[in-house]
């Protein structure tokens, strides 16, 4: 049985200009338990993570800043969120859930977090509607306790924003490769340089996209021979993302997760996935995408 870690605080409220991205917190468990795709017993509330888990891959002097509300205007700014406790708080319970759903995966093969991805923090800043860098955090933590046997980790960033904060945490840290596919002209206007990048062109469609990821995971996981994936799943590759510029429709979407997840079961691959990004204009194109990626899970581990 997959586990899936969601949070009533997931979809804390914020000011109106916020509000619609983060309806699909609260949508998509609701309708994969309405169409049975999950039960109750899948879902689970994650703790938020300690200090601990967070200075794994954080500057001290950015998280307790960070945490007690003393960011610059600017800072705030960058991060795309005004400053909370509540903010906080979905903060740490999303990088929590990533970390428990990492130990799940280690017993069951896979678990995913109704939130996560936020793979622009980097060690002492946020940027991009991302405070604290789950997937890095998480990886961190499987390292630092070589009794689980984890000794070199895989993420595989699928967004279409490039994995800027993930690549940098990452950079001089032979443990982890990062393998970033996104688009070239999409944000982050400036580029970090992640262990392997492939900058998508405006418009690639399914079997550009398709094609060319056969050709590259296959080859990662016989070079890298991970002991472990996080998979960051965001939906905004859609061509109808407001935010992204590629061309992928919901059966493409899809595909791209059978494809990688299936690599996974196939391989006995333990991953960890996360939502990621998704900004389409209606909502049923990005509830049903995310939604898409939770049943090609539960129809390979379930």
């Amino acid at each position: 049985m997959i586990a899936i870690a969601w949070a009533p605080t997931y979809a804390h409220p914020l000011p109106a200009g916020h509000r619609f991205p983060m309806l699909k917190y609260e949508l998509l468990p609701e309708q994969l338990l309405r169409e049975g795709t999950i039960t109750s017993a899948n879902l689970f509330q994650p703790q938020p993570a300690t200090p601990a888990d967070c200075l794994r891959v954080h500057d001290a002097a950015y998280y307790h800043r960070l945490v007690r509300g003393q960011l610059t205007r600017h800072e705030e700014r960058a991060t795309g969120f005004p400053w909370s406790p509540q903010l906080i708080e979905r903060e740490v319970t999303i990088l929590g859930g990533t970390l428990a759903c990492a130990r799940h995966a280690l017993q069951h093969g896979a678990a995913l977090n109704i939130a996560g991805g936020t793979h622009h923090a980097f060690w002492d800043r946020g940027e991009g509607f991302c405070l604290l860098n789950d997937q890095a955090a998480a990886a961190a933590g499987l390292l630092a306790e070589p009794v689980l046997g984890v000794h070199k980790v895989l993420i595989v960033d699928l967004d279409v924003h490039q994995g800027n904060g993930t690549a940098a945490i990452f950079q001089d840290d032979p443990r982890v490769f990062t393998f970033s596919m996104h688009g070239a002209r999409n944000y982050p206007h400036r580029k970090e340089t992640s262990d392997l990048d492939l900058a998508l062109p405006d418009g690639t469609d399914d079997a550009t996209y398709l094609a060319l990821l056969a050709d590259t995971l296959p080859r990662l996981l016989e070079e890298v021979q991970p002991d472990f994936m996080f998979y960051l799943s965001g939906v905004d590759v859609l061509a109808t993302d407001k935010l992204g510029h590629l061309g992928l429709t919901r059966v493409g979407c899809r595909q791209r997760d059978e494809y990688v997840l299936g690599l996974c079961h196939r391989h006995r691959l333990p991953v960890v996935v996360c939502m990621g990004g998704g900004y389409s204009e209606r909502l049923v194109d990005i509830v049903e995408a995310h939604a898409n990626t939770f049943r090609v899970a539960q129809d390979l581990w379930g």
